[in-house]
């Protein structure tokens, strides 16, 4: 991608506001802040997010500007990374105590920001959320653990932050069909994961990938099959899209690939990551992780009484487990720590009801 001047953010901003604006400080959402503006930011279009500063008038406001990366999971052209884009600022501001996205946008060929029709690239421009990502709380009692009443709070108010958001009905059977289509072969989902392993890896079984996919497929047909009510859903509820502030008090970002769809992808998307915070240092699921992996589904079934998620959770959690296992995404997961995750997809394929106390044993230990 071309360097993008800094005057073609000011005046981007400024049709935005209607007005002149003045840009007082852009850069990467990691680096400690600089006093001294560049001209231009440099590669702009990679994927990197810049933390954006402008004064309108006496007024100091914030953004954060972004756009998708491209190559592979299904966003190899600039119409698929679109469509995520496009998605994100319609709907982020339909789910509660999600991040706002105050525009969506192009970037030109002549590297200028402004409306769809020369388009080059697209970009989103959202509000600056404080916090911690969730993921720091698991961190840290993956290192020291010892879990606090905090984190059983938080764990808590995560599991009725989505089952709230899962009331949220729609009749619409041919959506719920296309989510469970979307789940086997969308570009980011099982069959776009499988694709991104390397046809070598030392804790793969020779033409496992190839196995799952096609018990996925029959899973698939499984689940059309079902009378499950389409809910609204996050579409990418986990530890990293989770911003914590003072207490229990957070926001929820990057809503992803549908506004509709069904309940078990998030539960499965939270859930899978108090059997991988384990995992790293157990090569178990043990305490605490257990209670907050326990905690987290009781409290979802308690509040919503869908106990037949349990017999359609399981390809989700194949999908989540693809992700958490692959050497793109987790690429310091030891080689053992894989190899669990794959034994959890091999048995959670083959078992028609889930049970959430059989975690070890699903993960290969007897």
């Amino acid at each position: 991608m071309a360097d993008l001047p800094l005057s073609a953010l000011r005046d981007y901003l400024g049709s935005l506001e209607k007005r002149n604006v003045e840009i007082v400080y852009v850069g990467g959402l990691q680096q400690p802040k600089r006093t001294k503006l560049v001209g231009k930011l440099k590669g702009f279009g990679y994927g990197t997010p810049y933390l954006i500063e402008y004064r309108v008038g006496r007024k100091v406001k914030s953004g954060v500007l972004e756009t998708m990366r491209p190559g592979g999971f299904g966003h190899d052209f600039p119409w698929d990374r679109a469509q995520s884009l496009l998605f994100a600022h319609r709907t982020y501001d339909r789910l509660p105590k999600h991040v706002r996205s105050i525009d969506v946008g192009i970037l030109t060929k002549k590297s200028e920001l402004r409306s769809v029709g020369d388009f080059s690239e697209f970009f989103l421009l959202t509000e600056k959320v404080q916090g911690q990502g969730y993921y720091k709380d698991l961190e840290r009692i993956r290192d020291s653990g010892v879990m606090t009443d905090m984190d059983e709070k938080r764990c808590t108010v995560l599991s009725e932050y989505i089952a709230r958001v899962h009331k949220v009905k729609k009749k619409a059977p041919e959506l719920y069909v296309r989510a469970v289509r979307d789940l086997v072969g969308h570009g980011e989902c099982i069959m776009g994961l499988v694709d991104s392993y390397p046809k070598e890896a030392d804790f793969l079984q020779k033409d496992e990938l190839k196995e799952i996919e096609k018990k996925c497929v029959d899973w698939r047909w499984k689940l059309k099959s079902k009378s499950r009510s389409l809910c609204r859903v996050h579409g990418d509820f986990h530890p990293f899209n989770i911003m914590f502030r003072k207490g229990i008090e957070f926001t929820a970002l990057d809503r992803s690939r549908s506004e509709w769809g069904e309940p078990a992808d998030d539960v499965a998307s939270m859930s899978i990551n108090y059997l991988l915070f384990s995992i790293q240092t157990h090569d178990k699921l043990v305490s605490p992780f257990d209670q907050l992996y326990e905690l987290f589904m009781r409290t979802y079934l308690d509040r919503t009484g869908d106990e037949e998620l349990l017999e359609v959770i399981q390809p989700f959690y194949v999908w989540r487990s693809l992700v958490v296992a692959s050497p793109i995404w987790y690429p310091n997961l030891g080689r053992d720590n894989r190899r669990r995750f794959f034994n959890f997809i091999r048995a959670v394929l083959d078992t028609d009801r889930f049970d959430v106390k059989a975690i070890n044993s699903y993960l290969g230990h007897a």
